[in-house]
């Protein structure tokens, strides 16, 4: 499979980028070489602090099928080294990066600016969905194909055919940053693709060379594939591409592509999530459990919603107040209580960091506790063993089952215990075979 994804050079220039500092420079020092060298060659450049770094990296590569796993020669994989030669000079006409539409008068391109607002409003579609639904609330829903991958994921799950609600991993993912959530999505579609039986280096190549593609330009689905004209759908329902119509023959990647394997963000600053105060933190706590939210932002808002009894909202301010209510709230929704410290911390207030700690003890503590309320009662499933004809009998079964580690529960004054469900069959085929012997 690497061998046929190392033949387009935008699928090598890609994995390059995403490579750590030093597997790239150990890449660019064999890139040039026509001959294979001796280990001991590179090895001579390195310090003694920087071996271990040094053979992750070797790891790494080999791992991807770039260099040799023989640990004889250092060469890079042919196939890798002509390609991304061909990506770094130029050459060639394999369409590889895209080839782009002919220029329409009648429908141009569109900006840079409706693109942006375009990915903001597709990926803020999906986020505000995972906080809202199932709150009582009735955010815009994203298409089938989302709602799915979402479920697929863990990011969200529905109980008894209720209607989806965010989970503890959905939470986790909302406090990850845009670059690092897109790409768990991404991660999750390769493995329904895989299902789907859609060919996977298709899929991967296809993703790789929009990252390689130019921000504000049109690009020609005429050279794609069947299965990447395929995922046109999907990606412009992640906000990837945009398309004028569903069966349009050019498309345009917007910023959440073309970054995919670069460092810069993904997405265009929000209004509300806007520049200074907002860009750094926006959370003001107090010690009485008051919080103070300076934004406007929906999301950023109904994500608050989630562990917070909301009281007044002003322009630019939301107020309200952390309770044992709305936290019970939030665990019962399988959000837990380091997930919600985490996300005070990380959008604290820069006011705040003057703080040490950051955050009141007194508020975080509280917070564990009424965590620990709701842990205090541990339900398993099991079978109740009882009224046995003596005491001999209910010991020698009780110490049976202690010999299995499968004792939940006893109380020797009723002569019952309670076993667990995995070792009830070992149990009750040696209460039948001590019966059986007895009545012998």
């Amino acid at each position: 499979m690497l061998t046929r994804l190392y033949q387009r050079p935008s699928a090598c220039l890609s994995i390059f980028r995403l490579l750590r500092p030093l597997e790239r420079q150990l890449v660019m020092s064999l890139l040039w070489l026509d001959l294979s060298i001796p280990p001991s060659t590179m090895a001579a450049w390195v310090t003694r602090d920087g071996k271990k770094p040094y053979h992750d990296a070797l790891s790494t590569l080999a791992r991807l099928h770039i260099l040799p796993s023989s640990t004889t020669k250092l060469a890079l994989n042919p196939t890798f080294k002509s390609s991304l030669r061909q990506a770094i000079t130029g050459g060639g006409s394999s369409g590889s990066f895209g080839v782009l539409a002919e220029n329409d008068e009648k429908h141009p391109a569109p900006d840079i600016e409706a693109l942006d607002a375009y990915a903001l409003e597709r990926w803020e579609t999906i986020l505000y969905y995972m906080v809202s639904s199932g709150t009582g609330q009735f955010p815009a829903k994203p298409s089938a194909g989302v709602l799915y991958l979402l479920q697929r994921s863990g990011l969200m799950a529905s109980t008894h055919g209720s209607a989806l609600q965010i989970t503890s991993a959905g939470f986790q993912f909302l406090l990850h940053p845009p670059h690092v959530q897109l790409w768990e999505l991404l991660l999750q579609y390769l493995q329904m693709a895989e299902e789907r039986q859609m060919d996977l280096v298709e899929v991967i190549s296809f993703l790789l060379m929009l990252s390689t593609t130019e921000l504000g330009k049109d690009y020609s689905t005429e050279n794609l594939s069947a299965t990447q004209k395929a995922m046109l759908e999907d990606l412009r329902d992640y906000g990837l591409i945009k398309q004028r119509t569903a069966t349009s023959r050019r498309f345009s990647p917007t910023r959440l592509a073309t970054t995919l394997t670069s460092s810069s963000p993904p997405l265009p600053t929000s209004a509300g999530s806007g520049n200074g105060t907002n860009a750094q933190g926006f959370i003001v706590l107090e010690t009485n459990y008051r919080l103070y939210a300076y934004t406007d932002n929906p999301l950023q808002i109904a994500v608050l919603n989630l562990f917070v009894t909301l009281k007044s909202r002003f322009p630019n301010l939301v107020v309200g107040a952390i309770t044992r209510e709305s936290v019970k709230k939030a665990l019962a929704n399988g959000i837990t209580a380091d997930q919600i410290i985490s996300y005070l911390i990380t959008h604290a207030h820069p006011q705040m960091r003057r703080n040490k700690p950051l955050l009141p003890v007194t508020v975080q503590d509280q917070i564990r506790l009424w965590e620990l309320e709701k842990n205090r009662m541990k339900s398993q499933e099991g079978y109740l063993y009882t009224a046995f004809a003596s005491q001999a009998d209910y010991e020698y079964v009780l110490n049976y089952a202690k010999q299995l580690d499968v004792v939940l529960w006893e109380n020797a004054s009723r002569r019952s215990f309670f076993g667990s469900l995995e070792g009830h069959a070992n149990i009750r085929g040696f209460i039948e075979r001590r019966q059986t012997a007895g009545n012998a």
